[in-house]
C-alpha cells in the first residue's frame, strides 16, 4: 500500500513549530529529533508536546470552517485571487470537488499532522520511565481524546468515503475505513480515553481554552478531562444514531439545560510571538477576501430571532463570479482575529440532548430543551405539532442559527437525508454529499 503522505507533515512540525505556545513561554527543545520523544521522553517533554498539540490542531480551521460553510450554503467565500470557491466548490456547470485542491488538502493534512502529535505523545508517554503509571494514564487520556476529535473533523469531510484511522505507522498505514467503522473506531477510542483518565494524574497545562471564562492556563482535573472527552463522545454518538450512547455521554459533561449557553471548549488564538490569530475573522465591510452569509440565512429566520446579528448588513453588498453570487451580509460570528472558535459547548449539548429525546419519541422533554434555545433567542416557544418530522423541523433550524459558522450545519443535513433543502441560489450548481479522498493518499 502507497505511504500516507500526510502521516510525514508532522515530523517538521513537531521538530519546529509545533512547540511554540500559545499559551505561555516554554523555552527551546533546540530541535529535538521525533525519537527523542518516543523513546524515553521526560514530563517535560512530554508536557511540550501536549502543549504543541493543543496549539497545532488550530492549524487551518479556517479552510475547514470554508469548505463546509460553503457546500452546506451557509455561505459565500470570495477571494478575487482564487475562484475555486465559487465554482468547483460549488460545482458551478457540472465541476466536481478536486481531490488535490487546498480546500480539501489543507484541513486535511492539519487534522493528520494532530493525529501524529497524538501518536507520538501516545509513544512517549507509554516508553517513558521518567514518570509514574498515574501520570502516564493522563497523557494517554489526553492524546487519544484528541486523536478522536481530529479524525471526526477529517471524516466530516470524506463521509462515505471514509478515512484511516490507523496511521501510527507510516510506512504501513491502515486501510480507509467506511462511514460507520469510523465512527466505531472514534467512538471506542474516546472510551479508550475515558478508562486512561480513570485513576489518572494530570502533569501538563492547557490554554484557557479548556476553562471557560478563565484568562489564563491551567492545569485541568481529571474530572474536566473526563467531562471534555464525554461532550466530543455525545456528537460522535449522535452522529451513530445512538440515541441512549448520547444521553449517556451528556450525562458526563456539564451539560446543563438551564446553564450558560456559550460555556464550553474553545480554540484560542492571540498576537503573541509564535502563536497565531484567528484566521476566520474578516472584518465587517471587507473587500477583495470576504466572507458573507448565504441570503437564504436571512431569509429564512424568524422574526425577531436575534441570531441574524452573526450576519449584519454590509453597507454594499458583495458579489463575485457570473452568475454573479450576491450576499448583502458579512459572515461575522469571530468579531475579532483574537475571537476564540468553539469545539464544543453547552448550546450545542443542549440541541444533542433534544435531538437524541426526539429520536426516542421523548417529546415532552425535547420540546422544553427547544424550548430554552428559542427562548434564549427572543423566540416563542414552540407550538407546532409533537412529531418526529416537525420537531426535527424546528431542531434543525435552532442548530443552523445557534451554530451557524461553527461546522455544523452541512453535517447535520446529511446525517438526517435533508441535503436536497439546501438552497442554490444559481442554476446547474451541485450539493456534494461528501470531499473525495485527498490525491496525496493514493486511492
Amino acid at each position: 500500500m502507497k505511504k500516507s503522505f500526510i502521516i510525514y507533515l508532522a515530523a517538521g512540525m513537531l521538530a519546529t513549530g509545533l512547540f511554540s505556545s500559545c499559551k505561555k513561554e516554554i523555552g527551546s527543545l533546540n530541535g529535538p529529533e521525533i525519537e527523542d520523544l518516543t523513546t524515553n521522553p521526560t514530563r517535560f517533554q512530554l508536557n511540550n508536546v501536549v502543549i504543541g498539540t493543543e496549539s497545532g490542531i488550530r492549524t487551518a480551521l479556517d479552510f475547514y470552517l470554508d469548505a463546509v460553510g460553503v457546500v452546506g450554503r451557509e455561505m459565500y467565500r470570495f477571494a478575487s485571487s482564487e475562484p475555486r470557491y465559487v465554482q468547483s466548490l460549488m460545482g458551478k456547470d457540472g465541476q466536481g470537488l478536486d481531490n488535490n485542491a487546498f480546500y480539501l488538502t489543507n484541513p486535511w493534512n492539519a487534522r493528520y499532522r494532530g493525529v501524529k502529535a497524538c501518536n507520538i505523545l501516545i509513544e512517549g508517554a507509554t516508553n517513558s520511565t521518567s514518570i509514574t503509571n498515574e501520570q502516564r494514564k493522563g497523557y494517554l487520556g489526553f492524546a487519544k481524546t484528541i486523536k478522536a476529535y481530529q479524525l471526526l473533523l477529517n471524516l466530516n469531510l470524506t463521509y462515505s468515503n471514509g478515512i484511516r484511522v490507523d496511521v501510527a505507522d507510516p510506512d504501513n498505514p491502515g486501510p480507509f475505513l467506511n462511514y460507520d467503522e469510523s465512527l466505531k473506531a472514534i467512538w471506542d477510542m474516546l472510551n479508550e480515553a475515558v478508562t486512561d483518565f480513570t485513576g489518572s494524574v494530570i502533569e501538563y497545562t492547557l490554554s484557557e481554552g479548556f476553562f471557560y471564562g478563565t484568562s489564563s492556563p491551567a492545569k485541568p482535573t481529571v474530572a474536566q478531562m473526563i467531562q471534555f472527552n464525554r461532550a466530543i463522545a455525545a456528537r460522535v454518538a449522535l452522529y451513530r444514531k445512538d440515541w441512549p450512547g448520547a444521553l449517556t455521554a451528556l450525562n458526563g459533561t456539564f451539560f446543563d439545560l438551564n446553564g450558560d449557553l456559550k460555556k464550553g471548549y474553545y480554540h484560542v488564538f492571540s498576537t503573541r510571538p509564535s502563536d497565531q490569530t484567528n484566521l476566520a475573522f474578516f472584518r465587517q465591510n471587507a473587500t477583495g477576501e470576504v466572507r458573507v452569509a448565504h441570503p437564504s440565512y436571512a431569509a429564512d429566520i424568524l422574526p425577531g430571532d436575534d441570531r441574524l446579528a452573526k450576519a449584519p448588513l454590509r453597507t454594499n453588498p458583495a458579489s463575485a463570479d457570473q452568475p454573479a453570487l450576491v450576499s448583502n451580509r458579512d459572515v461575522f460570528v469571530y468579531t475579532s482575529n483574537l475571537a476564540p472558535i468553539p469545539i464544543i459547548r453547552n448550546e450545542e449539548m443542549i440541541l444533542i440532548y433534544a435531538e437524541a429525546k426526539i429520536r426516542s419519541t421523548s417529546y415532552p422533554d425535547a420540546i422544553v430543551a427547544l424550548n430554552r434555545i428559542r427562548l434564549a433567542h427572543n423566540l416563542p416557544v414552540y407550538t407546532g405539532l409533537a412529531n418526529e418530522n416537525a420537531l426535527i423541523t424546528d431542531l434543525l433550524y435552532q442548530r443552523r442559527y445557534s451554530l451557524f459558522f461553527e461546522g455544523h450545519r452541512w453535517v447535520d443535513v446529511r446525517r438526517n437525508d435533508r441535503l436536497a433543502s439546501l438552497p442554490n441560489a444559481r442554476v446547474g450548481d451541485t450539493i456534494f454529499d461528501k470531499f473525495p479522498i485527498p490525491l496525496t493518499e493514493g486511492q
